[in-house]
């Protein structure tokens, strides 16, 4: 019996975990969505690195860059440079968002900060508690620590 004939007997009796094993040598296996996934999670990782090359850059109110931000505008200018489309307001964009659990956050996600179910700022998650943002008049572009526990998180699709 050859390698391939073998793989699905294997997965029966390996179970789904070692299906990346099997695949890392050789065989071939489908995880419904993992493509999406994987797409995904490179546009989010490329409009994480253009946030942080926007360090430095002024908070304008309204403003979508390419040198001066707010906070919905930094991040529709990182993801459209990324190659995914954004609403333009922070509110819009935690609505286009698949929602997930802080547990689940990965960089590149983005950072609603809200007051009861009013979405009123966005960043995007960099790790380790912290997010790129453009925080308000007269400050910068930068990385700054989440400073509440009113956060939901979304990742662009």
């Amino acid at each position: 019996m050859s390698a391939l004939n073998r793989v699905p007997s294997l997965m029966a009796r390996a179970g789904t975990a070692s299906a990346l094993t099997l695949a890392a040598v050789g065989g071939s296996v489908v995880v419904p969505g993992a493509a999406s996934e994987a797409s995904a999670a490179a546009h989010a990782t490329k409009a994480l690195q253009i946030a942080a090359s926007k360090k430095g850059s002024p908070y304008a109110w309204g403003a979508v860059g390419p040198h001066r931000f707010d906070c919905s505008g930094l991040t529709l200018y990182s993801f459209k440079k990324a190659g995914k489309k954004l609403p333009r307001t922070a509110a819009q964009q935690y609505n286009k968002t698949r929602h997930i659990s802080a547990a689940n956050r990965k960089a590149g996600d983005l950072v609603f900060f809200h007051s009861g179910r009013s979405v009123y700022h966005v960043g995007i998650y960099a790790g380790k508690g912290k997010i790129w943002h453009a925080p308000k008049t007269g400050d910068v572009v930068r990385l700054q620590k989440i400073w509440t526990g009113s956060v939901w998180y979304g990742r662009v699709k």
